[in-house]
């Protein structure tokens, strides 16, 4: 808390990352030092690996704590501590995270509507049973069976052949909706090299690209992986192919070992090489999703409350596919009708998981729901902007985030760093947001 006499009467709850375990503190001091009270929470356990669950083991109150009540225990908590010190309760309280924070935010939206004023969820976590079977799905097509696993050097090749096919000058696919990148053209002819695809790994990359199906039914379980930024250090090496295919430490690889051996299936020995996209994935729903999962598309007790979300997502995300979001979104277009309201989702071209890649990678969301909860303004854009090291000067970038489903459209002429030469205005091809 800051001092009463500097408190300018805002309570903000941090969210988490991937299993939690902590809080973090660094993010907590950047709200004190804005003014407003802050809190956070390790949602219910103790580790220093955020892709560490074993301490799900045996312990299901466990899961609930992470799945929605150590947040619900956390405002609760914080708010009378405030009312104890400061002698009042919040004025406005916010909710902001990304990742599992940003499935946390959309939980708080669904499970406690009343309980904040403005919410922000980045990059969320929100489908996390199915996103975790998409990490797993990714870790079968490259590991499974010899040959399909792509190294370095055919990242690079996908990554230099999609951004020809649908990047701008500067490397950024600016509407990817519009991209149809078929990997197909760099097939190997004769013996194979580093700048072409065999067609066990045509096999891999179309599947990554996909993302996983039910093999009985066909139906989409999670959205794939955009293409063009597969070979970027913080991308597709990082997270989903690691070094090499020995490499034992690609995150999404920890990632969906812990929730499936110890969530899931309680078996440390568990070999996620055997998942069955069918079976096992219905009783992993069953199981779970109830309690992890926030996916409700039915937000309208939090619009009654008065409530305003923003979410946001970087389209070049390598741990949670783009298009999820986008599939929530419309889960609750569905629903719900117009949501312009209360709910708009923005797409950030070129920015990684949360942040880094290309693109302006800080969208400046909270700034923009402390605007929309207590000035009335909509955000009609956010202006995403990026610092970037060169020469020895702090070269700034920005570029405008549209509304989806529109895009930013540059004007033809002006500089493309600067947020000013683009305009909001639709996709040039709205699709399916499974890719089917």
């Amino acid at each position: 808390m800051p001092r009463k006499d500097a408190w300018d009467g805002r309570f903000v709850q941090l969210g988490n990352g991937g299993f939690a375990g902590r809080v973090w503190e660094k993010s907590v001091l950047g709200v004190l030092a804005r003014g407003s009270a802050a809190a956070g929470t390790d949602d219910g356990h103790a580790s220093t690996d955020v892709t560490d669950a074993s301490w799900a083991l045996g312990h299901p109150e466990k899961v609930i704590d992470f799945g929605y009540r150590a947040l619900k225990e956390t405002t609760e908590a914080a708010r009378a501590v405030l009312r104890a010190y400061m002698g009042s309760a919040p004025a406005r309280s916010y909710f902001v995270g990304c990742s599992d924070g940003g499935r946390e935010a959309l939980m708080e939206a669904q499970r406690y509507p009343e309980d904040f004023d403005g919410i922000v969820a980045g990059a969320p976590a929100n489908d996390w049973t199915r996103q975790f079977v998409g990490a797993v799905w990714d870790q079968q097509a490259l590991r499974g069976r010899p040959g399909h696993y792509l190294s370095a050097s055919k990242l690079r090749a996908l990554q230099d052949a999609a951004r020809k096919a649908c990047a701008a000058d500067d490397g950024i696919i600016d509407d990817p909706l519009s991209c149809h990148f078929n990997p197909v053209a760099l097939r190997c002819k004769g013996h194979e090299k580093d700048d072409c695809l065999t067609d066990a790994q045509l096999e891999t990359v179309r599947a990554l690209y996909a993302g996983p199906k039910n093999p009985r039914t066909g139906e989409a379980l999670m959205p794939g992986l955009e293409p063009g930024y597969e070979a970027e250090p913080a991308s597709w090496p990082e997270w989903i192919t690691g070094t090499s295919a020995d490499d034992p430490k690609p995150k999404m690889l920890d990632f969906g070992r812990n929730f499936f051996s110890y969530v899931v299936f309680g078996d440390p020995a568990y070999d996620i090489f055997h998942l069955n996209f069918d079976s096992d994935v219905s009783t992993s729903i069953e199981k779970v999703g109830a309690v992890i999962d926030a996916n409700d598309a039915d937000l309208g007790p939090f619009k009654r409350h008065g409530g305003k979300l923003i979410q946001f997502h970087g389209w070049a995300d390598p741990a949670l596919p783009p298009r999820g979001s986008i599939r929530y979104y419309e889960s609750v277009h569905a629903k719900m009708g117009d949501t312009s309201d209360f709910y708009r989702l923005f797409m950030v071209p070129g920015m990684l998981h949360c942040r880094g890649g290309l693109g302006p990678d800080d969208p400046h969301a909270t700034e923009a729901i402390v605007s929309w909860v207590e000035q009335a303004k909509a955000p009609d854009r956010l202006i995403a902007t990026k610092v970037v090291q060169g020469d020895g000067a702090q070269a700034p970038r920005s570029r405008p985030l549209c509304p989806y489903p529109q895009v930013a459209r540059w004007d033809g002429k002006s500089d493309r760093t600067r947020a000013e030469s683009y305009s909001c205005a639709p996709s040039a091809s709205i699709t399916s947001p499974t890719k089917k």
